[in-house]
């Protein structure tokens, strides 16, 4: 997957959904948040990363109030050219070095890449939603490849995180995503090697999003997306809302 080309198009989607929003309209799923603060919260972490991939501190971009489609061209359009100039396997800041020297940090340019490529998307996701406009809306659609990825960093980098930092205790059961038309499952890691196994099926974009914290497995949306669950869903939903991610 191409991250970088996919997050310009994830961008160029969220920027033109802004411009159609209303900045009070309220995200319930993200507490007491409203399209303003998303749109502000994404172009703060766009001007965040861009300089965690230069491994330089960001200047703060101030409490606003802010031109909501201009703040967000802006960090974006900064994001976007910073991971295009710079190598991809240079050193950077990143999420997998927690408590060591930035110096002798081993991180890289391209992980910046799918982590705002993700960001990006889940986020799009949200304010689609919010403002009542499917994600498919005007022509656009990520595919299951994006998703499957989405899913997996979470599997694979943001859970094992949350547990490194001790945000999060060891999952109660063995949690296997089982995303539709992807090549293997994926298992959520820590559980104890003799933890019950709990198997959640369906779509991958429902899977990734279920991972996000955008619902727990009994949801009536995920359950009419064709979200299933093999197992003890009371483990499941647990594990879930503890917090798979930040």
């Amino acid at each position: 997957m191409d991250h970088l080309r996919a997050l310009a198009g994830f961008q160029e989607q969220f920027l033109a959904s802004t411009r159609r929003a209303d900045p009070a309209t309220p995200i319930p799923w993200l507490g007491r948040w409203s399209v303003e603060k998303l749109v502000v919260h994404l172009a703060r972490i766009h001007h965040w990363a861009a300089g965690q991939a230069r491994r330089e501190q960001e200047t703060p971009l101030g409490r606003g109030p802010f031109d909501l489609p201009q703040l967000y061209d802006e960090c974006a359009t900064e994001l976007r050219e910073t991971l295009a100039e710079l190598d991809p396997d240079a050193r950077a800041w990143a999420l997998v070095d927690d408590g060591v020297p930035k110096a002798e940090q081993s991180g890289t340019v391209r992980f910046w890449h799918r982590r705002q490529a993700h960001e990006t998307l889940v986020h799009l996701w949200d304010l689609r939603t919010a403002i009542g406009e499917p994600l498919a809306a005007h022509g656009f659609d990520p595919g299951d490849e994006a998703w499957v990825d989405c899913l997996d960093e979470v599997v694979t980098v943001m859970h094992p995180r949350q547990l490194r930092l001790e945000r999060v205790a060891r999952p109660a059961a063995r949690i296997v995503f089982r995303p539709e038309g992807a090549d293997a499952s994926l298992t959520l890691g820590g559980a104890a090697d003799d933890a019950p196994v709990v198997v959640i099926a369906g779509p991958a974009r429902s899977l990734a999003l279920l991972a996000w914290g955008r619902g727990v497995p009994d949801d009536d949306r995920l359950a009419a997306e064709g979200v299933e669950v093999e197992g003890d869903r009371t483990l499941a939903e647990a594990v879930v809302r503890a917090g798979l991610t930040p």
